[in-house]
């Protein structure tokens, strides 16, 4: 199906995400205030300046998009590649994935620990809400 936008409405619209303060950081944020932890955003000093931070356990949350980030499990519908202008959008979301393993190897060795939180993963926030205090509370190894 082609693009029902011209490219210049196209643009302002990819134009207007942003990468911090989005609805599923915000989610995430009040998920994990609401269970009781206080967290910094986005350290700059930190590589990949990670989305909510816990510096008393020396632990950090990666909330991404499915699709800006290529979700890796192939049941996740928000993660499918556009049908058009690939040669466009495959670099693109190629450079996130491998900056955000970059990241994530830049952390580890700052003998910090990090999760991610897939944007498909917010339908089911009990269900998070255990995946993320099992994270905040086990040892660091």
């Amino acid at each position: 199906m082609a693009d029902t936008l011209t490219p210049e409405q196209r643009s302002e619209r990819m134009g207007r995400i942003r990468g911090k303060d989005t609805k599923p950081e915000m989610i995430v944020r009040r998920l994990v205030h609401g269970m009781g932890y206080r967290y910094r955003l986005h350290r700059r000093d930190l590589p990949g300046c990670p989305d909510l931070v816990f510096p008393r356990y020396r632990k950090v949350l990666f909330v991404h998009g499915c699709f800006w980030h290529c979700h890796p499990d192939p049941m996740c519908k928000l993660a499918r590649l556009p049908k058009s202008r690939l040669d466009f959008w495959q670099p693109k979301l190629e450079g996130n994935r491998r900056r955000d393993g970059e990241n994530e190897a830049a952390i580890l060795a700052l003998n910090w620990r990090f999760m991610i939180v897939w944007e498909c993963e917010l339908k089911d926030t009990q269900s998070l809400a255990k995946k993320i205090k099992s994270f905040l509370e086990e040892e660091n190894k």
